[in-house]
């Protein structure tokens, strides 16, 4: 009889056989992805070796230097205020890189998705250009432009607007100035896709009744794109959060990151548990912000 379902048998063995198939790709990918993660969590329960590494000895000392540190004469505890002020500094930055992206990419964002469909494409093209370019060259494109002799600085006491170069190179707004050049593509996008479903007789109905610009726009329209708020927002803050290359050559020594703090630790710090401490750290943060991601979106699409 024609049209008649394949045995039970034969589907799983074609299952099987995919399974099998598989299985050498599966088996990479699982080496890779938590191969190195478990050598990073037991390094972070080890003893520091003498100029590097670790001596196989369990301990926690690494995760008690995480927030304090003792004195080297007379072994008294206090707090690590210079790695507290790197976590704080991370976090408000990476906030402040987040913030200022979204206020230009949603104007951006919003451009592009009232273009006539013909032409949208042409701006995305253009909106996704920086990424054709290594990370490392745009950031010494940005150290061009802020450095005191940079086209900034020049264009401004061309104009009159200033008598002495403004120092911003080597300083929080210069990693911020960095890193919302580096991650704003990543904001546009994922607000382009919200805004471009989005049905603008929802915006025609709120001035019908009489709502303004601004309550429209609180009420409407970013209630209605929040997933792409918050899928824009993780993309930008996680990356901003680890970032190192930006801070590291926008921030110079002194306005360093947790991922300049961690390579310092791999480096020249020779403390290689703390430094696989601080990842983990950061490892968790990232999952936080991924979890919360995971949850706002299942509230706003009511699973």
């Amino acid at each position: 009889m024609t049209g008649r379902a394949a045995p039970p048998t034969a589907e799983r063995s074609e299952a099987r056989t995919g399974w099998l198939l598989s299985t050498p790709a599966l088996l990479l990918l699982a080496v890779g992805a938590t191969g190195p993660l478990l050598v990073i969590v037991v390094y972070a329960f080890l003893e520091k070796g003498s100029y590097s590494g670790v001596q196989w000895a369990f301990t926690t000392e690494a995760w008690f230097q995480v927030l304090f540190e003792r004195d080297i004469f007379d072994d008294t505890v206090s707090l690590a205020d210079a790695h507290l002020t790197i976590f704080w500094r991370s976090v408000k930055l990476s906030l402040a890189t987040t913030a200022l992206a979204f206020a230009l990419g949603l104007p951006t964002a919003w451009y592009i998705a009232m273009r006539p469909p013909e032409r949208r494409a042409v701006w995305l093209f253009l909106v996704t250009i920086p990424f054709w370019t290594n990370l490392l060259i745009r950031t010494f494109a940005i150290m061009e432009v802020i450095r005191n002799g940079g086209l900034l600085n020049s264009a401004l006491l061309g104009l009159g607007v200033i008598e002495s170069p403004i120092q911003i190179l080597y300083t929080d707004a210069a990693v911020l100035i960095g890193m919302v050049y580096v991650y704003l593509p990543l904001m546009v996008l994922p607000l382009y896709a919200a805004i471009e479903r989005f049905d603008m007789r929802l915006l025609e109905a709120a001035h019908d009744l009489y709502a303004s610009r601004w309550q429209a726009l609180r009420r409407v329209v970013l209630p209605v794109i929040r997933p792409g708020i918050v899928a824009g927002g993780i993309l930008v803050f996680v990356p901003s959060l680890g970032a190192y290359v930006t801070p590291r050559l926008l921030g110079g020594g002194k306005n360093m990151m947790i991922g300049n703090f961690i390579e310092l630790q791999f480096g020249q710090g020779r403390n290689w548990p703390l430094g696989a401490a601080l990842s983990l750290i950061l490892l968790a943060i990232v999952l936080s912000a991924l979890i919360a991601l995971t949850r706002l979106t299942q509230r706003e699409t009511g699973a």
